[in-house]
């Protein structure tokens, strides 16, 4: 990570030429398998010996549990959801994240803040405002885009864990019905990562294939990356 960047201002008291490691971003909308696939892509690559580090949205210890919470009340206002989930991705940022690139582990983030981006822009049709709260995050070395067209996500979705209030953007009232909001919801989130895979450069991969191809495709991104640089070996 020699030649990374910040989004924004970034971290005053950090030097990306200290972080060793490498940062590989999987995203995509609600559904599509990234928490699966980055599973697997764990299991390869500490087979061939590297050390891994995996994160993902709402897992830090300082906010986990109040995001869940805030999310059962279904009360949430545009700034506070906005909010919570940049003070959970800077709590994941500073000590999951930097010291295992400064250790130099791969880093897989399940989302990154590309989903803030997305969901915020849709919530509030201004990018400028998001993107400055996430001045201080690190751009990855690879942002995989694991893409699925909205009817074939709704049906997973349905076929799996089913709807929920927040990933059908019920607070949004774009419907009453939710596999209504569902579609009108994902779809909107889904237009908005398609402009920025063109803006961030993301590694488009079809989701709709079979999790074998998807996973290979995956890999087929990440070996360059790994190459392209030292990264720790157990």
């Amino acid at each position: 990570m020699e030649n990374a960047r910040f989004f924004g201002e970034g971290l005053t008291y950090l030097n990306p030429s200290d972080l060793k490691g490498k940062l590989i971003a999987i995203e995509g909308t609600d559904g599509v398998g990234r928490s699966t696939h980055i599973e697997m892509l764990q299991e390869w690559l500490e087979v061939q010996g590297y050390g891994v580090v995996t994160t993902g949205w709402t897992r830090s210890n300082l906010m986990s549990k109040t995001i869940e919470v805030a999310k059962k009340g279904n009360i949430l206002d545009r700034w506070s959801f906005s909010l919570l989930y940049a003070t959970d991705f800077a709590d994941r940022l500073e000590h999951q994240v930097i010291p295992a690139l400064r250790a130099g582990f791969i880093v897989l983030s399940d989302r990154y803040v590309y989903t803030a981006f997305a969901r915020d822009l849709v919530r509030s049709g201004d990018p400028a405002w998001i993107r400055n709260v996430f001045g201080f995050a690190l751009v990855p070395d690879l942002v995989c885009y694991l893409r699925m067209d909205v009817d074939t996500l709704a049906l997973r979705v349905i076929e799996s864990k089913g709807m929920n209030y927040w990933e059908s953007g019920m607070d949004l009232r774009l419907s009453g019905d939710l596999f209504d909001s569902f579609k009108k919801y994902q779809s909107l989130l889904i237009e908005e990562f398609d402009k920025m895979a063109e803006e961030f450069h993301f590694e488009v991969v079809d989701a709709r294939k079979s999790p074998e191809e998807i996973q290979n495709a995956l890999r087929s991104k990440i070996q360059p990356v790994l190459k392209n640089g030292q990264t720790m070996k157990a």
